[in-house]
């Protein structure tokens, strides 16, 4: 738990996210609604922008759970932010495919255009800044994760214009920075770009 950190003193899902818990809940057996806990401590996370303790809480009455066993499951995964977090949550890869693209220009920009370090938020709370392992885009690396959004194929430049349009209020289209098309080559098809099908036989229909 984060002990310097004011924890609101009680926490309620609002009718939206409470809709939403019972839909999940729903979702599972008799006897095995605490399987949703992950679910649902994501919701109250969405709602609150962090997890605080009087989540965790409610979430533990809500599944007729004891609270020490949501607390270990909070404090277990990194997707839960146990204190606050800047309305941008900036998540950077430098696992060894992103540091080889150029991550470490990625988080340089990020210390150049809001004066921060990795674990550090901005005064404004406008931006917070982590370092992460693997986001599984490897091969559109480096990677910068956006709230939910990644931006992929990042460099220096491109992630300083980034981060200025998110300052103005701006948020860029996700994916690709450099247009790439999904996870294709990054410089264009090198394969069977010449390949005529119309010279290959039917099947079935060789030379008699």
């Amino acid at each position: 738990m984060s002990a310097d950190t004011d924890q609101p003193a009680t926490f309620a899902f609002t009718p939206e996210y409470a809709a939403q818990a019972d839909q999940i809940i729903a979702r599972y057996p008799e006897g095995r609604q605490q399987s949703a806990v992950l679910p649902l401590l994501d919701l109250a996370q969405r709602q609150h922008g962090w997890l605080p303790r009087a989540a965790m809480d409610h979430v533990a009455a809500r599944l007729q759970m004891a609270p020490i066993r949501v607390y270990e499951v909070a404090t277990f995964y990194t997707m839960f932010n146990l204190k606050p977090v800047g309305r941008y949550f900036l998540q950077a890869c430098t696992t060894t495919p992103c540091w080889l693209r150029g991550s470490d220009a990625v988080v340089a920009a990020c210390h150049k255009v809001l004066g921060i370090g990795v674990g550090e938020s901005t005064p404004d709370g406008l931006f917070s800044l982590v370092e992460v392992e693997c986001l599984g885009a490897c091969v559109n690396a480096p990677i910068l994760q956006v709230n939910d959004d990644f931006y992929e194929d990042l460099d220096g430049p491109a992630t300083e214009r980034l981060l200025e349009s998110l300052r103005r209020g701006e948020v860029p289209p996700m994916g690709s920075v450099t247009g790439r098309q999904a996870s294709a080559p990054a410089g264009g098809p090198t394969t069977l770009d010449g390949l005529s099908f119309d010279a290959v036989p039917a099947a079935g229909k060789g030379s008699e």
